[in-house]
């Protein structure tokens, strides 16, 4: 017969308790989901016109800690070409939580004018393609271990440049988190 102890049950218990956590806390990328734009003004920038927008956008953390971010920029391409940008806040996010954020963004007209007649196009056919990236740093705090990373986010955003509809979009992120 096997001696059986207390100490050996509780030290298995212990070990088993800490691989489930930390295969539990194994980060996952976010995900980021474009909602609306919607026309806040229009800047004469003779002898164009400038649009600032605001973009809403959903984003999700799926990782069992809460994170801490810096400020950015999210740059906005159309054919290839910068078009604009839009100001990211720092913030943060509580652990396994959803939440709006609310970019306020700036396109340039004359960067839309080099591109006038595929932009005509796309207004005829009401469907423009928009590029826009992002990278994002922040912390993830763990216990008492501070863990620093970056998100790369890519989106393909298909609107209707006439009403400002989301009409399709695919978005991509790949997390890098650093080990210090």
């Amino acid at each position: 017969m096997a001696n059986w102890s207390w100490t050996s049950a509780a030290i298995g218990a212990a070990a088993a308790t800490a691989t489930a956590a930390i295969l539990a806390s194994k980060p996952r990328d976010p995900t980021f989901h474009l909602i609306s734009i919607s026309l806040t003004s229009l800047k004469v920038n003779l002898p164009l016109l400038d649009a600032e927008l605001t973009l809403t956008v959903h984003v999700t953390n799926p990782n069992a800690a809460p994170i801490h971010y810096s400020a950015t920029e999210l740059s906005i391409n159309y054919a290839g070409s910068l078009l604009g940008s839009a100001a990211v806040q720092a913030g943060s996010q509580p652990p396994r939580s959803c939440q709006l954020l609310h970019l306020p963004a700036r396109l340039s007209g004359l960067q839309l004018a080099h591109h006038a007649a595929r932009f005509l196009a796309d207004v005829a056919r009401r469907e423009m393609v928009l590029d826009a990236a992002v990278e994002i740093e922040g912390a993830a705090k763990v216990l008492w271990w501070e863990h620093r990373f970056r998100v790369h986010v890519e989106s393909h955003v298909t609107v209707d440049p006439v009403f400002l509809d989301v009409i399709d979009q695919e978005n991509s992120s790949a997390m890098e988190v650093f080990v210090t």
